[in-house]
């Protein structure tokens, strides 16, 4: 953002806030209606105006407005409305648009560290763990730390929504082998690029809604986004027939709500506030929703749509850690990676030891009272 748009952003705000101080004095001058106007952020999401996510992300604006009372209003806007789908960071740091609504990955060619925010080795921590990693472990300031100090970027973020393990993907034929995949192009993202590379696959990094023409033109012949209602939407049961649940490619993601630092630190400290824990908030209610249009979804494209649901074998993921422990090393070559992977290990040592130890086995109790539902 130039010097000049911020200082016009700011004199707006500040021509707002003067409004509303002159009217609560009962200055005949100050017409009441400027001192309710809303604050307005352009906000754009990485997925098309279909996709569940951004459903997620008007269900975060529906709140900023609640809690601001109407004087912050969120005008979600779908991939593609400003800048496409991997360009949000640019624009948000430009003043382009105010905000955005995405994950690290999408920025990962940038700077590979970006993917340590959502498509980093898994050690164990799953992506609830890894957001508590974010908020009490220190994350969020070497977030910060990435995005200011290390990258110059004009911009706040924070982390929300810890997503399900995203699924190994979707195939035309069986995969049970590591020999299987060799050879084949497969679609994903962040540092998960690398990793399938390890395992003999050639990867593409693709948007979600380009997904399936891709794979109808012979672009790719297997990909994953990230969950079933998504890959509903796309389509994939129409080019694919196996579904594969269950992976280390991308076990770990939270959504990325990216904000202009000259916006966001120009505003009010409680609407700061609100823009900072509404992510919280957004990130229950998205939780939530997940569980049931996922769980919904994946039964539809069982019994509806024909597709055959996989487990992903154990060959496969013991392939993707022995990837995982080949990459790692390269990673801490770059001493801010060594850095946040040093965090994060301290991390998932101690709070994963008291996670899984305090775990009873849901999977028994399920096939307890579900029998022959679960073929693992």
């Amino acid at each position: 953002m130039t010097d000049m748009s911020n200082m016009n952003r700011r004199s707006f705000l500040r021509r707002s806030a003067l409004a509303g101080g002159v009217a609560g004095t009962g200055a005949l001058a100050a017409p009441a209606v400027l001192a309710q106007a809303p604050i307005v952020l352009k906000m754009q999401t990485s997925w098309g105006a279909s996709n569940i996510w951004d459903e997620f992300a008007r269900d975060y604006a529906r709140r900023v407005d609640e809690m601001s009372g109407g004087r912050l209003r969120i005008d979600v806007l779908p991939a593609g409305a400003v800048v496409s789908a991997f360009q949000v960071m640019d624009a948000v740091n430009d003043g382009v648009l105010d905000a955005s609504h995405s994950v690290c990955a999408y920025w990962y060619g940038k700077n590979k560290a970006a993917s340590l925010f959502g498509t980093g080795p898994v050690f164990g921590g799953s992506a609830t763990t890894m957001l508590g990693w974010f908020y009490a472990g220190g994350g969020d300031e070497l977030f910060r730390e990435l995005t200011q100090d290390v990258m110059g970027l004009d911009v706040v973020g924070f982390l929300g929504f810890p997503m399900f393990a995203q699924p190994f993907g979707w195939f035309k034929d069986e995969v049970d082998t590591v020999a299987d995949l060799q050879g084949f192009k497969y679609r994903t993202v962040g540092l998960a690029a690398d990793l399938m590379a390890r395992m003999g696959m050639s990867v593409a990094q693709l948007p979600g809604g380009e997904l399936v023409p891709a794979m109808e033109r012979g672009v790719i012949d297997a990909f994953e986004f990230n969950n079933p209602s998504s890959d509903k939407d796309f389509g994939a049961q129409d080019v694919a027939r196996h579904y594969y649940l269950a992976s280390y490619h991308q076990a770990s993601e939270s959504f990325e709500f990216l904000f202009n630092r000259p916006f966001f630190e120009d505003l009010e400290p409680d609407l700061q506030a609100i823009l900072r824990y509404g992510v919280e908030a957004a990130s229950t209610a998205n939780t939530a929703k997940a569980m049931d249009r996922y769980s919904a979804d994946l039964r539809w494209l069982q019994d509806e749509a024909g597709v055959t649901v996989h487990r992903t074998s154990k060959e496969i993921l013991d392939a993707q850690l022995a990837a995982w422990d080949e990459l790692i090393p390269e990673l801490e070559e770059d001493a801010f990676m060594k850095k946040c992977l040093d965090s994060q290990r301290a991390w998932v040592e101690r709070v994963t030891f008291y996670e899984v130890m305090n775990a009873p086995d849901y999977t028994l109790a399920y096939d307890h009272y579900f029998p022959g539902r679960l073929r693992l």
